[in-house]
């Protein structure tokens, strides 16, 4: 996830689409420039449209050599955020981003004061089993084990849960599968008294906050999280068919991470990170109010198998650590812990600091987090590797003067990401308004490349066809397109275009999150992935891990780094298509298909129960009716500007401003008022299982518990208005 530090550069442009964000990097649109009154030229300038030729020029220039090179300087060090590798990276990035040949206009950091939790080096925290005599028959592992010398280094944090209180708790051990509320619920129904126990559950299913949130409601004291093999290695689980000699995690490998439900400063939601008189100290919600600690689960089998209790537990709460799991309480009498209990020991919290900065005129943003847990090769610095190639390209071709953007291009630095999306959601608190205002789309690059199959991306629907656009050319070692080889891997059924490559939801995992569901700014996020058929793992193995290491990545990831390439190549396509193209490249009928999709399953899963309460469907489906009517006149009018020789500049302004603003019509900041951050009606979270209108399907879901069908009526109420509210943006501005 993203460091503490955030970097922002901004650059000056007339046909470049390009800007950045260390501190603050930014590349500034042409049109940002003063120029002496030029009629004819200015005119000219202004009806221009993107040449291809610079897209052709760009993706030449991309190299995968100096990728490999910006992965390995990144990842040299550990850096979580405010660390001094973290600072020492934020100089690196500056440093690139000043560059006199291929640097951006401006490179720049702010500073936001956020709560961060770290561990007490002096005091690491373990998992014990103790005797009733008071002996210790087993600790965990402080860390992983030294197999290629970077777990070695100094400054590879111990493992812990970021937020979690301190304590030692002492108890029983209960397995609760993945902590879900329905595991807990699961274990109650089997007549288990869960209070004054320890759960140790599976990483997936369930938010790492939620494990021991659900937990703390039925009494559980304590929680141990490790990661099954189950469910990341295919069931790999040896020494030797594990990392360094595979991709896989080793036995004593261990996920790190933020045991956090919302995103940004836990202090201050809703304002940017500065001056105490914001801070909200009290009444922290959504971490765990009770201790927990990650082990590897080399520590977990000595647990799991050796637990006591019958029946053993159902086969979907079965791994893969080469023994029956059963529920507990408790060890077996006839097992390697007979008479005991387990105490934890876990980490205290701390403030800290991380940077950021602000833009200009119309902007198109770019970002990915720079800090990490360990050494970080892969999240994030595949990421920021690409970041910076982009950006070394673009700011060439602005030095020598082949380019400049029509709109200012901001690339992003991120920091404390992984703590919580801290420094991108302090960023568009503390410059909302400006941002809600001028911002086109922001384009995140996380994790760049998970593994070397085939492209993987999410973002809303009008994302799509600048994206579809981007990817349809050849690779250049290969016949097949990043298009034709994605919707191999990845495709849907479109009832407009036939079967075409799936592009995914987002949700809230990293540093798009504010920027679609707090500001309804158009969001995307690109990365190259692995093959589904092939490995059933839930992200690649060494996630978060003291083995996310830069010869993990050359060696197992991306030998050669050429998807890393082609990641750069598609996600500077798509950031130049939007910084420079005359008419902005998003397509909302996009949104129309998607609506339609989502009513289908409303009404195939509600509609009963619905008329039964005398709530009608009816006015929904005519509210996206107009919105699909109102996007195909837009449509039309934008083809019809495309075909004059020199469009008036105010009819192209009035139809990019509302390409632009539709994703805000779709805002409601009453929705959710439990939701921190969520605002978005189409794109928020949800509990329910259901792919369709979020509040509406939790509140139908909820009714059907509590009879509380007024409020499915509100939320029905609410997804109507913000439909109507879209359509209204996209209809002509006479009417």
């Amino acid at each position: 996830m993203a460091g503490c530090g955030v970097r922002w550069q901004y650059i000056l442009g007339a046909a470049l689409s390009g800007a950045l964000l260390l501190t603050a990097g930014i590349l500034l649109g042409h049109y940002a420039i003063y120029k002496e009154p030029q009629t004819p030229e200015w005119l000219h300038s202004l009806s221009r449209d993107l040449d291809p030729a610079l897209l052709e020029d760009f993706m030449n220039q991309v190299e995968a050599a100096r990728i490999g090179q910006n992965l390995k300087d990144l990842s040299s060090k550990p850096h979580m955020a405010t660390t001094k590798g973290d600072e020492e990276l934020v100089q690196l990035i500056l440093k690139a981003w000043r560059d006199p040949q291929t640097g951006l206009d401006s490179a720049m950091e702010g500073q936001y004061e956020v709560f961060l939790s770290f561990p007490d080096p002096e005091k690491p925290n373990s998992v014990a089993v103790v005797m009733e005599n008071g002996s210790q028959a087993f600790i965990s592992q402080e860390t992983e084990k030294n197999l290629t010398a970077d777990q070695a280094d100094r400054d590879v944090v111990k493992p812990y849960a970021a937020y979690a209180p301190p304590g030692n708790p002492k108890g029983k051990l209960v397995y609760a599968n993945q902590g879900k509320m329905s595991d807990y619920e699961y274990l109650v129904q089997q007549g288990i008294d869960l209070n004054g126990t320890i759960a140790i559950t599976r990483y997936g299913g369930a938010g790492r906050a939620d494990k021991a949130i659900n937990g703390a409601k039925f009494g559980v004291v304590g929680v141990v999280v490790y990661t099954d093999p189950g469910d990341i290695n295919d069931g790999k689980a040896s020494a030797t068919e594990t990392y360094p000699y595979s991709w896989y995690l080793p036995p004593s490998g261990v996920e790190r991470g933020s045991y956090n439900s919302h995103f940004g400063d836990l202090l201050t939601p809703y304002y940017p990170a500065k001056g105490e008189e914001k801070r909200l100290l009290p009444d922290i919600t959504g971490i765990p109010p009770i201790p927990t600690q990650p082990i590897g689960f080399e520590d977990a089998k000595t647990l799991i198998c050796n637990l006591a209790g019958n029946p053993v537990a159902e086969a979907a709460w079965q791994g893969a650590l080469g023994c029956v799991y059963h529920l507990g309480p408790g060890f077996r009498q006839d097992g390697l812990f007979p008479n005991s209990r387990l105490p934890s020991n876990m980490c205290p919290s701390i403030f800290a600091k991380f940077l950021l900065l602000p833009p200009l005129d119309r902007y198109v943003l770019y970002g990915n987090h720079r800090d990490s847990w360990v050494h970080g090769a892969i999240d994030p610095s595949s990421g920021t590797a690409v970041m910076l190639e982009i950006s070394r390209v673009l700011g060439k071709m602005v030095k020598e003067g082949k380019w400049r953007p029509r709109r200012s291009i901001i690339f992003g630095s991120w920091g404390a990401e992984e703590f919580g999306l801290i420094g991108s959601t302090e960023y568009t608190e503390e410059f909302y308004s400006k941002l809600q205002q001028r911002s086109v789309a922001y384009i995140n690059v996380d994790i760049a490349v998970f593994a070397n199959a085939t492209l993987r991306a999410q973002g809303t629907p009008p994302a799509q066809s600048v994206i579809f656009a981007a990817v349809k050319t050849p690779a250049a070692d290969s016949s097949l397109s990043v298009y034709e080889n994605w919707k191999q891997h990845f495709s849907r059924n479109s009832s407009v275009y036939g079967v075409i490559p799936s592009l995914g939801s987002l949700g809230a995992g990293s540093d798009y999150a504010s920027f679609i569901h707090y500001l309804g700014i158009t969001s995307m996020d690109i990365a190259y992935t692995y093959d589904r058929s092939k490995t059933s793992a839930r992200i690649y193995p060494a996630y978060h891990t003291a083995f996310d290491t830069f010869h993990y990545a050359e060696t197992f990831i991306d030998p050669g780094f050429t998807s890393h390439q082609t990641v750069a190549r598609t996600a500077g396509n798509v950031l130049i298509r939007l910084a420079d193209a005359l008419i902005l490249p998003l397509n909302v009928s996009d949104y129309g298909e998607t609506l339609q999709q989502m009513y289908s399953v409303a009404r195939e899963a509600f509609q009963a129960d619905l008329t039964h309460h005398n709530i009608s469907l009816d006015p929904l489906w005519a509210a996206i009716n107009r919105f699909q009517a109102a996007a195909a006149g837009l449509n039309q009018r934008i083809a019809n500007l495309r075909e004059e020789a020199n469009p008036s500049p105010l009819d192209v302004r009035m139809v990019n401003d509302q390409l632009m603003l539709l994703e805000r019509a779709f805002l409601n900041p009453r929705a959710f008022p439990e939701k921190y951050y969520y605002s978005h009606v189409i794109m928020a979270s949800r509990s329910s299982s259901l792919a369709t209108f979020p509040g509406l399907a939790d509140a139908y879901d909820n009714a059907k518990e509590d009879g509380l069908w007024g409020e499915v009526h509100k939320q029905l109420t609410i997804v109507i208005q913000v439909i109507e509210n879209a359509a209204s943006i996209l209809e002509p501005v006479a009417e």
